[in-house]
């Protein structure tokens, strides 16, 4: 087992895992960019690293400054956290040529799901539901226009190495795929220099369900194997991005679970996946079925709703996977307990949820049986432009739902944020909207909220 880990990220990802190898013995180094010098991850790191300006590519993004920081400080292992370079086959690459332990998958598992056209292909192959879609890139508006034809509209296009719900619109009928093609290709090649699309069959009422997995590798007598921890409902979202989760999912039934769970497992297998990934699907409720939307390869964001219902604390089990270390559960005797919630509280205001950076004035988290809060920022801080406007998870954890629900409605409202923009009202409007309570919403649900004026 290594004995000091650099978290290549920052915010609370990089708090939450400097927290849980402290925990284990780990002498914890954090990197960060100038204007991150006073934030909560960088003082309770046991070393401290500036490698940059703001801007990510000059800082969470320069493999070159991560790597220097780990040699400097004798770190031996990267955890990556998610986003910026979590889902880069290069820099895992790096980190392992550099004589260093990789906390992830392989770089080749992560290049293979990276590319979702291939992600879509091996997995199909190997008996996991996709919709109906494109098996080779699509590369020009002509053919798009084909391929929808023959998919069936509305259909879904997405850049191929697209993520973190980037690079997806979606055309409702032929004279929509011209320019929804252009724009999407362009996009995908600005940012992330691939211009493949690939099409979809969209579902338009459709729930988005992810299996938490994690890849066990072979120890001694005992085979690799893929284990799925329970499914996540990650529907609440804007702009194709999430904003709450929860688990078990109201939408998903005994029957749906075993498959969904199984085809999960099939596609770790698959891949030969090795630590924690997501599986994340569509369902559709009505008549309980599902298809393969992506592979992430990489702790969630919304792990902790996870870590609730089953006890574990899955960045554990990532540092002693890497480090060679038996996992500290049994693998066949995982069991769900209760029900959890995750809000995610963004600097953003909480009609249009656009971005809102400031200065932190306060900053007053709630406590209490059942509540945690990952936080990225505290008073005195400030929440910058320059990074995503995640500044806290709220995650409450109740013997039932409704349990869930009423914890999570006085967290909200013992939950004080001044400066910044901030969400809390939204998920207080949320937490009491009849589509939610009644646990039968899907991905429409923001918007369904806010064209009634809620």
């Amino acid at each position: 087992m290594f004995d000091t880990l650099l978290v290549a990220n920052r915010g609370e990802i990089a708090r939450r895992v400097i927290r849980t190898a402290r925990r284990m013995g780990l002498r914890t180094v954090a990197v960060h960019s100038d204007v991150d010098a006073n934030l909560p991850f960088v003082t309770e790191a046991d070393v401290a690293v500036a490698i940059g300006a703001a801007a990510p590519a000059e800082s969470y993004r320069n493999v070159e400054a991560i790597l220097r920081a780990a040699r400097e400080t004798g770190a031996q292992a990267i955890h990556p956290g998610y986003g910026f370079l979590s889902e880069n086959a290069d820099f895992a690459r790096a980190v392992v040529d550099a004589g260093l332990i990789w906390v992830g998958p392989s770089a080749d598992v992560i290049e293979q799901m990276g590319d979702k056209i291939n992600a879509r292909n091996l997995l199909q192959d190997a008996g996991v539901p996709v919709a109906a879609g494109t098996r080779e890139p699509v590369t020009d508006a002509a053919a798009a226009r084909s391929a929808a034809d023959g998919i069936g509209f509305p259909v879904m296009l997405k850049a191929s190495a697209g993520g973190g719900g980037m690079g997806m619109s979606v055309a409702h009928g032929p004279d929509e795929v011209a320019e929804q093609f252009e724009r999407i290709a362009a996009f995908a090649e600005r940012m992330f220099g691939d211009a493949s699309v690939l099409l979809e069959r969209f579902l338009p009422v459709a729930r988005h369900v992810e299996v938490q997995i994690l890849g066990l590798p072979a120890d001694g007598d005992r085979p690799a194997r893929v284990v799925a921890l329970g499914e996540r409902d990650c529907s609440v979202q804007r702009r194709n991005q999430k904003v709450a989760e929860e688990t078990p999912s109201p939408g998903v039934g005994p029957d749906l679970r075993a498959r969904m769970l199984a085809a999960a497992v099939r596609a770790g297998e698959a891949v030969g996946y090795v630590g924690a990934g997501t599986v994340e699907c569509l369902v559709d409720e009505a008549a309980q079925d599902f298809v393969f939307l992506e592979m992430n390869t990489r702790l969630q964001v919304e792990h902790p709703i996870t870590e609730a219902v089953t006890g574990l604390d899955l960045v554990e089990q990532q540092l002693l996977i890497a480090g060679g270390q038996p996992i500290t559960f049994d693998p066949d005797g995982v069991t769900v307990s209760g029900h959890a919630i995750e809000l995610r509280i963004n600097a953003e205001d909480p009609k249009r949820f656009l971005p809102g950076p400031g200065a932190v004035r306060r900053w007053d988290e709630p406590s209490g049986a059942g509540v945690r809060v990952d936080s990225g920022y505290a008073a005195g801080t400030t929440v910058t432009p320059s990074y995503d406007s995640l500044m806290a998870k709220l995650i409450v954890h109740g013997a039932d739902r409704d349990e869930a629900l009423g914890r999570a409605r006085e967290a909200v409202a013992g939950f004080a944020i001044e400066g910044p923009k901030c969400n809390l009202p939204f998920f207080a409007e949320l937490l009491e909207h009849p589509e939610f309570v009644s646990g039968h919403y899907d991905t429409g649900i923001v918007g369904r909220m806010r064209a009634s004026g809620r």
